[in-house]
Order: C-alpha cells, then sequence, then structure tokens
C-alpha cells in the first residue's frame, strides 16, 4: 500500500512540474516584455504557436482558452506561447486606435522576433514553423505578422477580427503569400461582419472591411481565382441557432485561405468548435 502511494505521489509530481506555467520577459526599447509558456519536453525542431489576447487581457487568459490544443503539444511537438500585450494592448495596425501601445508606437515586430530567437536558443525550435492564433485584438496582430513578417510566420490564424480598411491601416504590406484563416461571426456586436465602424470598451478603433473583403485580400495575395470549396460543419448544438460555414482556397502550389463563418456568433470563440485545434488542423495542412 506504502509503495503503491509512492508511485502515486510521483506521478502526481511529475504532471505539475509537466503543467507548470513559466513566465519571461525580454527587453524591447526598454520596456520588459514578458511572455507564459509550459515547458515543453526534450524534443528538438517543434513548432512555436502564439496565442494572443484580446485588446485588454493577458496572455494567462488564453492558456484556458487553448486547453485542448495544449494537450497535445507533447505528442505532436509545438510550444504553445502567450505572450502579453503593451499594458494588455496590442500595436497592430488600426491607425485610429486610441490604444496606449498604438500611441506609443510599441515594436512589436522586435518583441515577436526576439520571441522566436529566445525559443529557439533555449529549445531547438525550428524556425520554419511558428504560427499565431490571435482573438479580437489578437487577431489584428495576427494580421500585422502576415502583414510585415510573412517571412517569420508560416501561417496565421484571426479570430473575430477583420482587416482596417485603407485609410485606417498604419502597416506596411510587404505582399507575400502567407496561409490565412479567418473565424468570424455573423451577429458580432464589435467586429461588425459587413464591415465598417469598431468601438469596444470606450476605446475609438476605426474601420475595418467586411470579412468577405478581408477573405478576398488575402485569397488574392495568394493567388486564388475564382469560386471556393464550402461546407457546412457538423451541428453539435441544434438548440442555440449557430451554424458554421466553411470556405476554402486551395490550389496546388498555393498557400491555402480558409474562412469559417459562424452564423449567428457573436463578438467570442465560436461555440461547437475549438478555434486552436482548428487552427493547428489548418497550419498542418499548409505544409511546412
Amino acid at each position: 500500500m506504502k509503495h503503491l502511494l509512492t508511485i502515486f505521489l510521483f506521478i502526481c509530481l511529475r504532471s505539475t512540474a509537466h503543467a507548470q506555467l513559466l513566465t519571461d520577459s525580454i527587453l524591447v526599447e526598454g520596456h520588459y516584455r514578458t511572455f507564459h509558456y509550459h515547458k515543453p519536453a526534450n524534443k528538438k525542431n517543434a513548432a512555436v504557436i502564439f496565442a494572443l489576447h484580446g485588446s485588454g487581457g493577458n496572455g494567462k487568459q488564453m492558456v484556458h482558452a487553448a486547453a485542448e490544443l495544449e494537450k497535445k503539444a507533447t505528442k505532436e511537438n509545438f510550444i504553445l506561447v502567450y505572450p502579453d500585450g503593451y499594458k494588455t494592448y496590442w500595436n497592430e495596425c488600426r491607425k485610429a486606435a486610441t490604444t496606449i501601445s498604438n500611441i506609443e508606437n510599441i515594436n512589436e515586430e522586435q518583441f515577436f522576433s526576439k520571441m522566436i530567437g529566445y525559443f529557439h536558443s533555449r529549445y531547438q525550435v525550428n524556425k520554419r514553423r511558428v504560427y499565431a492564433i490571435g482573438f479580437s485584438g489578437g487577431g489584428q496582430m495576427a494580421y500585422k505578422f502576415a502583414l510585415t513578417m510573412p517571412t517569420q510566420f508560416a501561417a496565421v490564424t484571426a479570430i473575430v477580427a477583420n482587416m482596417p480598411t485603407q485609410e485606417n491601416l498604419d502597416c506596411g504590406e510587404m505582399k507575400k503569400p502567407i496561409p490565412v484563416m479567418i473565424i468570424n461571426g455573423t451577429a458580432d456586436p464589435v467586429n461588425p461582419y459587413a464591415g465598417g465602424e469598431m468601438k469596444s470598451g470606450g476605446l475609438v478603433l476605426g474601420n475595418v472591411r467586411s470579412t468577405d473583403e478581408t477573405f478576398r485580400y488575402w485569397a488574392m495575395l495568394d493567388g486564388h481565382k475564382g469560386d471556393t470549396w464550402k461546407e457546412l460543419l457538423p451541428d453539435t448544438n441544434s438548440k442555440d441557432d449557430v451554424t458554421i460555414e466553411k470556405y476554402s482556397y486551395t490550389a496546388k502550389g498555393k498557400p491555402p485561405v480558409v474562412l469559417l463563418k459562424v452564423v449567428n456568433g457573436k463578438h467570442e470563440f465560436p461555440k461547437g468548435l475549438d478555434a486552436f485545434t482548428e487552427s493547428w488542423e489548418f497550419f498542418k495542412s499548409c505544409g511546412k
């Protein structure tokens, strides 16, 4: 009995140690920028997935949201990283944004480049397999990576986020093809599916394109033409009046572009589908 208890305690201690969330920081232009992650198994060549919180949030809030994907980290060899925005906000591409990160023009490119270097030097991750999944303001950051850092990111997912309109866009566009997944709700009161002005918690954020325009932007950049492939995803709850339509552009030699249209979905993670595991499946299909 005592022997069995010892084994049980040993297993529990191992599990607790593995689940421990580590926090570190990097100095970027006079600011210590923090991020969180679970220590990976002793494997090299792992992928890196940045999980980006929404405006006013923090990295630790994304740990629970990405729990299902985190369970796959050891077996499928990736590290999930949860960075913190500058004073809870990101300096993304919306010119009209009145967030402090935008006003101070915080250098996000340097922050993420340094984090990639950090994980490469410590854990020998694969720099060709770096991805981002962003929610709301974090989705805007995912677009920023695709616009300004497409050589450092292999693919991105933007959740409840539309691209800024051209007059509201203050990021340079490298216009390099890159795989992009978009997950937007048609009843979203913050990020309007049909485009228009964004407002949230008293912040002014300017205008965004419609989801269809955003989808077409990446499809055209990636060289796709014609009609998309459409399918209706399984309805896991017939009582909530929410369904998900999947639109895909895929062609040999061209990066895929996917839209998950959450019919009657609001400004939240979609119901009936885990956005993180769905994104990982999309990333794996991109071939890097």
